[in-house]
C-alpha cells in the first residue's frame, strides 16, 4: 500500500504487489521512480519567497471514516517548511480521496500537482480503478522532512514515511479487502521533488518510493 504504494492495496491489483505502490517495490530493498516524472514543461513558475499564500483558494478534500491518514509530526517552526509540509499533505489526501472516489481526474490532484506529477499520479490511481478496487485502514504518514532549494527557494524535497501494517485494497463488488503479502516490509520511504507555482503552492513533480528504511 505505499503511497502511490499502498502495499496491501496493490496486492489486488498484480496479486502480489502494494496497493499505493504504483511507485513503490514489492520487496523491502525494491524501488521505482514513476516514469514521467520531471518530464514535460510542466515546472510551474516560481512566486517570491515566504509561507503559504493565505489568499488561494485551495480545494476541500475529504476522506471517509473507513480511511484514515494520520500525519504524525507534520509541523515545523520555519513558515517556508511548513507550506511545503502543508501542500505536501493535501496532495496525498487528494490522491487517495481520488482512488476512494473513483475519479484519476480530480481537480484537487491537479491543484497540487505540476502536468508531468499529475501524469505520475493518475497512473497510479488507476491501477486501483481500473481493477475496481479502494482502500481502506490506517495509514499512517511519519517522519517528514523538507529541505529547500534554489536560490529563491521555490524548489523543495520532502521525505516521509508510511506504515502500511492495517492498510488494505478492498474490491468494490465483491467487498473482498487484501492487505501486503506475508514477509513484506509495511513501512515505505517516499522521496517528493515540488516546485512553488506563482500562487504560492507547492505542487508536487515527481514521486520516489523505496520499501523498507523507516523507523518509529
Amino acid at each position: 500500500m505505499a503511497r502511490r504504494t499502498l502495499p496491501a492495496l496493490t496486492a489486488l491489483v498484480t496479486s502480489a504487489t502494494l496497493l499505493l505502490s504504483a511507485c513503490g517495490g514489492g520487496g523491502s530493498d525494491s524501488s521505482d521512480e514513476i516514469e514521467g516524472a520531471g518530464q514535460g514543461n510542466s515546472t510551474p513558475s516560481p512566486s517570491k519567497s515566504g509561507a503559504k499564500a493565505p489568499d488561494v483558494d485551495r480545494p476541500e478534500i475529504k476522506l471517509p471514516k473507513s480511511f484514515n491518514l494520520p500525519f504524525e509530526g507534520w509541523t515545523s517552526s520555519e513558515p517556508d517548511k511548513q507550506a511545503v509540509l502543508d501542500d505536501g499533505k493535501e496532495h496525498l489526501r487528494a490522491g487517495y480521496a481520488a482512488i476512494i472516489a473513483k475519479d484519476p481526474d480530480a481537480s484537487s490532484l491537479a491543484f497540487y500537482d505540476t502536468t508531468a506529477g499529475l501524469s505520475q499520479d493518475q497512473r497510479w490511481i488507476k491501477t486501483y480503478t481500473d481493477k475496481d478496487l479502494t482502500v481502506i485502514g490506517k495509514l499512517p504518514v511519519f517522519d517528514p522532512k523538507v529541505t529547500l532549494m534554489g536560490e529563491k527557494k521555490s524548489k523543495a524535497s520532502l521525505t516521509y514515511c508510511t506504515d502500511e501494517s492495517k492498510a488494505y485494497s478492498k474490491e468494490r463488488t465483491s467487498g473482498k479487502t487484501e492487505g501486503n503479502p506475508a514477509g513484506t516490509a509495511p513501512e515505505v520511504f517516499y522521496t517528493l521533488t515540488l516546485h512553488k507555482n506563482a500562487e504560492g503552492v507547492w505542487q508536487t513533480v515527481s514521486t520516489y518510493s523505496k520499501r523498507g528504511g523507516c523507523s518509529r
